[in-house]
């Protein structure tokens, strides 16, 4: 299966998953009591850390040479500078808004590959290269509560995503070293899914895709989270679970074709 439609069934299989339960629930509610009744609105707020992994191809100058990258989770935690994540929850009614936040500050992510030559270097010199990159990624999506019980909710999404990138490389052969940085950024469309399960009083379970691009912005990006969450107050609680967020783009000699994956976890506090 090639990675488009790889990436296709992953951000929707959520969705087909959520529209099974969620006409099981339907069914099975036909002969239950009526549910209490729930507020009007809602608002949630979740910081969270994220042991991401980074790897891809990136060209972070216009028309440069494209350079691999690959850091495992235990390279983010020697090489992250800083990074900050975010996501924004809230519901008036049935209808839902959405916000994640992604800002990632790496650094020495180290590549070689017979590369372009630097200088006067002959064609086909192996060229080592370091890489500095920052991320910034905003989701906003809106959307309609498609089903809503006690125990099971279902939200369809629609919105934007925003993306800059900022890059710095150095490459060095046969003793000598050039440097680069440049900026780029775009906004794409993004559809998506949200559900909720709720399994006892504290404990519950929630996953949410969206896929985007669709050559108005990246040829495609792609983003699926599921947490296990346990709610230790009526405010408060905590979540872990796994992310993944990928991303092709290629546009007027720009590449930034990455994937972040790995563990999560988050404090929500509710209003």
């Amino acid at each position: 299966m090639n990675r488009y439609a790889y990436s296709i069934a992953v951000a929707l299989s959520i969705c087909t998953t959520s529209a099974t339960y969620a006409a099981q629930v339907a069914a099975a509610g036909e002969a239950a009591a009526p549910s209490q009744v729930q507020s009007d609105w809602a608002l949630q707020v979740t910081p969270y850390l994220w042991a991401a992994g980074l790897d891809g191809k990136i060209s972070p100058f216009r028309r440069g040479p494209t350079i691999g990258v690959d850091k495992s989770f235990s390279d983010v935690l020697d090489d992250l500078k800083i990074g900050g994540f975010i996501n924004i929850w809230g519901r008036y009614d049935r209808y839902v808004l959405s916000g994640d936040i992604v800002y990632v500050n790496t650094k020495e992510s180290q590549a070689a590959g017979p590369l372009p030559p630097v200088g006067p270097t002959p064609p086909g010199t192996v060229v080592h290269g370091s890489v500095d990159s920052k991320q910034f990624m905003a989701t906003l999506l809106g959307g309609y509560r498609v089903l809503d019980t006690p125990d099971f909710t279902l939200d369809a999404l629609g919105g934007v995503r925003f993306w800059h990138i900022s890059n710095k490389v150095n490459v060095s052969a046969l003793g000598l070293s050039r440097s680069y940085k440049e900026n780029f950024g775009w906004i794409e469309p993004v559809i998506g899914a949200r559900t909720f399960i709720r399994l006892t009083d504290s404990l519950s379970l929630q996953a949410q895709a969206d896929i985007g691009g669709f050559g108005a912005g990246s040829d495609l990006s792609w983003s699926a989270l599921a947490t296990m969450n346990y709610a230790f107050t009526d405010a408060f609680s905590v979540s872990a679970g796994y992310k993944v967020l990928d991303v092709d783009y290629d546009h007027k000699g720009h590449v930034y074709d990455t994937r972040l994956r790995g563990p999560i976890v988050g404090l929500t506090y509710r209003f």
